[in-house]
């Protein structure tokens, strides 16, 4: 899951100071603890199935009815809870499952046993005895394991908001829908066809995805779309094999030089996609820029981070930037270097190209654009490894392999969704949520959420340097406690205003 990735170790922690009591902070971390401490790769079905048994235990405990529901891969984990036919229904969407783990690059001895760790004046991160939580719970503590942050807490601490709903006497005022997904990092492939074979069932007025790091500002955060993507693999041909650069220097065309013109055709030095058509269709109204420019980024820290004098200009700032089709060179392979490098004209050039699509940007037609450039440029396109043949008469061939794509998704701001979704963490919080537009990352679940047809909401609830995928993963106790205010008043705030809007 998952973006923000490039902003990760800026967060200044600012989430309110909301405090819950020990006992309830207690409960909710013990679980989280023996919920991270069941091994959840998602190539291992046994440890699925042994996360998805233990959830569905707890599901059960807080009222709520549960389906295992079998798919081409992994099974999904489905729960609900009918509070009145006559009020909304949201479907929640998280997963189970986690990225692999090597032990040798965690700093605890087993990545599934969480440990307790707080920051030392040196910046480096202390483990503590668990037993120091009995003195008082610290919000800057934080509980590292992998998929301690993604994406367990926020099951744990939906499960015991239930709990806190429960205490107060205090009922839901929406129906209640979970979708547990078992295979997200690796692409969730099962979802597209799982929506087709339970649709009924998945049926809701909004969708409300909880997964991803909330805004380095530490703020509740609600992410109204996000990219999809698509990739490219462009080969260019040289000689059919390498040569001497002496004896054919100057003479056997260098494909190297070849690919680095064939590209630098394709953008210009502000990083602008120059192709013809490239970014037709979008627009950006004034509205959407003023909502964007109200995103609490801070361009002197991220050109900090990146180590970078100046961005690109693709937008006026980074959430605009965000708004348009990328093109993006994600690595070039072709001949030695270092201490390998060898006095030759090599044979090809290669590079991978991965694409972020907007919802305006249709696949197949930016793909027929790139092919359209590419013949312009004087290239021969192949599908297949070009023959001697096609070598001897064409002077200039590309080799050119797409993947499938994954789509974009965007819900409006300004809709009902949004709307109520503002206005309840304004009521918990004091203030409005930060509001992203469009996230530069892809979720892989696109496609399930243009399957559903539903208003579809990203409301992430963990700290932007969690580490996530990464050894080290960590959980804010504070965020974590945030996590379950969050999910209060989404529950709890009526989809309708006063004024039945």
């Amino acid at each position: 899951m998952k973006s923000l990735i490039c902003l990760l170790l800026l967060v200044p922690l600012s989430i309110p100071a909301i405090v819950l009591s020990q006992s309830e902070m207690h409960a909710v971390i013990n679980d989280l603890r023996t919920f991270v401490a069941i091994p959840n790769n998602g190539l291992n079905l046994e440890e699925i199935n042994g996360n998805i048994n233990w959830l569905d235990s707890a599901f059960r405990q807080r009222g709520l009815e549960t389906q295992i529901l079998n798919t081409e891969g992994n099974p999904l984990l489905f729960a609900e809870k009918m509070i009145d036919f006559d009020l909304p229904t949201i479907l929640f969407y998280t997963h189970l499952d986690g990225q692999p783990v090597d032990k040798r690059k965690w700093n605890q001895e087993d990545p599934y046993s969480a440990v307790l760790k707080k920051k030392g004046d040196d910046n480096t991160w202390e483990q503590i005895e668990w037993q120091t939580l009995e003195r008082g719970v610290d919000k800057n503590l934080r509980i590292f394991g992998r998929s301690a942050a993604d994406d367990k807490a926020p099951i744990i601490a939906f499960l015991h908001t239930m709990d806190r709903l429960k205490q107060k006497n205090q009922r839901p005022a929406c129906n209640i829908k979970m979708i547990v997904d078992g295979e997200e990092e690796m692409g969730s492939p099962s979802l597209p066809a799982a929506v087709d074979k339970y649709r009924d069932l998945l049926d809701a007025d909004v969708m409300i995805i909880n997964d991803g790091p909330v805004h380095i500002s530490g703020d509740p955060t609600l992410i109204f779309g996000c990219r999809g993507i698509m990739t490219l693999d462009l080969t260019v041909y040289g000689p059919v094999t390498p040569q001497h650069s002496g004896h054919y220097g100057n003479y056997a065309p260098n494909p190297i030089f070849r690919l680095s013109q064939l590209l630098s055709s394709m953008k210009n030095e502000d990083g602008k996609v120059i192709i013809e058509g490239y970014y037709d269709g979008i627009e950006i109204t004034e509205t959407d820029r003023m909502t964007m420019g109200v995103v609490p980024d801070d361009p002197q820290k991220m050109k900090e981070l990146l180590q970078i004098a100046e961005p690109e200009q693709v937008g006026e700032n980074y959430q605009e930037a965000l708004q348009y089709p990328s093109l993006n060179a994600r690595g070039i392979l072709s001949g030695w270097v270092g201490n390998q490098a060898r006095t030759i004209v090599p044979e090809f050039a290669t590079v991978a190209i991965d694409i972020r699509l907007v919802p305006e940007s249709d696949p197949g037609r930016l793909l027929n654009l790139i092919k359209k450039h590419i013949r312009e440029q004087g290239y021969y396109i192949v599908e297949t490894e070009p023959t001697k043949e096609e070598r001897l008469t064409y002077p200039k061939i590309v080799y050119l392999h797409s993947s499938r794509s994954t789509i974009a998704f965007r819900t409006p701001m300004q809709s009902q969704a949004g709307d109520w979704l503002t206005r309840a963490l304004n009521t918990k919080f004091g203030k409005d949520p930060v509001k992203i537009r469009m996230m530069g990352g892809t979720v892989p679940l696109t496609d399930f959420v243009s399957k559903l047809e539903l208003p579809a909401v990203i409301v992430p609830m963990v700290n932007a340097d969690n580490n996530q995928h990464s050894p080290n993963e960590n959980m804010r106790i504070g965020h974590l406690e945030n996590a379950l205010d969050i999910y209060e008043a989404i529950l709890t705030t009526p989809m309708q205003d006063s004024d039945g809007k």
